[in-house]
């Protein structure tokens, strides 16, 4: 007896997107790249950060790596520390899109902010105001920014129209977040602060049958949550990413996952994405994400991607 064929699943089509070049800001540069190292410029300042993945030599010489403050240990999640040359305050304001925030020097050697991330940024933001634009009459889009960390992506998605949750574990980064929403001047905007688990955040809303028109998750690869629950990348992705998609509503905009320092690929991550989506239709792409070299055509690798939008 002939075996039956197992039943195909029919998933939203995946587009192999470019690779997804951060080129539209003003106040962050990379200068340079090579050794292990990359030289930057956030606002009016130049730092020299690890960076594994920077596997080839310098393009500029030792006097033009001119700094202001240099990070010392390996690049991970670890703390470290700033050697510092010349005086850098606490925090300053650098802005992306006419929305202002603080950069700051971390013990985790980031500054707070991820500039590759306005890739998505600009994409979120272009889906909700065309909605707005659509249906401006209608309740403004919910959105839920998860691993929210200092906030970006929530003032821009509230700017352009949305009522955003943000939830972060770290009780300082959502501190940092409201501090960013004041510099914006976004204060009179729909924003809910929480700092909560991710996941647990998440299974709650479900059983609350609470919903959102987009979801924005930048997972880490290990963390702990504000009671203590440990996260690890490997073993609840695919549980995160299943319990997202059962939060969107049937006119959903978006949800886009996006991974940094872990040894997966691209086509993994939208696999997982694809699986959990199911029969819902919309346009799936993945990819890398990377920043341009001023002066070069180098680009530096930074994260990996997978994105889906209601737009077929």
């Amino acid at each position: 007896m002939a075996q039956k064929s197992p039943p195909s699943l029919k998933t939203a089509p995946m587009r192999m997107a470019p690779v997804l070049v951060a080129d539209d800001w003003s106040d962050y540069a990379l200068m340079d790249s090579g050794d292990g190292q990359k030289l930057e410029r956030f606002g009016p300042y130049t730092f020299i950060r690890p960076d594994s993945q920077a596997l080839w030599p310098r393009r500029l010489n030792e006097k033009d790596w001119a700094y202001d403050a240099a990070f010392s240990g390996q690049e991970s999640e670890e703390m470290g520390r700033w050697r510092f040359v010349r005086r850098v305050p606490e925090t300053w304001p650098i802005s992306w899109g006419g929305i202002k925030f603080h950069a700051r020097c971390t013990p985790f050697r980031h500054l707070g902010l991820f500039p590759e991330q306005s890739v998505h940024w600009r994409w979120c933001r272009d889906l909700i105001e065309a909605r707005v634009k659509q249906a401006p009459k209608a309740s403004p889009p919910k959105v839920l920014n998860l691993f929210g960390y200092t906030g970006v992506a929530s003032l821009v998605c509230a700017k352009a129209g949305a009522s955003v949750t943000h939830v972060d574990a770290s009780k300082k980064a959502v501190g940092y977040a409201r501090e960013n929403q004041a510099l914006a001047g976004l204060d009179d905007r729909p924003i809910r602060w929480i700092v909560d688990d991710a996941l647990k955040f998440v299974e709650r809303e479900i059983r609350r049958g609470n919903k959102y028109h987009g979801i924005i998750l930048d997972p880490p690869k290990h963390g702990r949550g504000p009671t203590g629950e440990i996260w690890k990348l490997e073993e609840g992705l695919d549980r995160l990413l299943t319990a997202c998609v059962e939060l969107l509503e049937e006119d959903a905009l978006f949800l886009v996952a996006t991974v940094y320092a872990v040894r997966l690929s691209f086509l993994a991550l939208d696999n997982g994405l694809a699986a959990a989506l199911g029969n819902r239709l919309g346009q799936r792409e993945a990819g890398e994400m990377a920043i341009p070299e001023q002066g070069s055509n180098r680009l530096l690798p930074t994260a990996i991607f997978a994105r889906w939008s209601n737009q077929t």
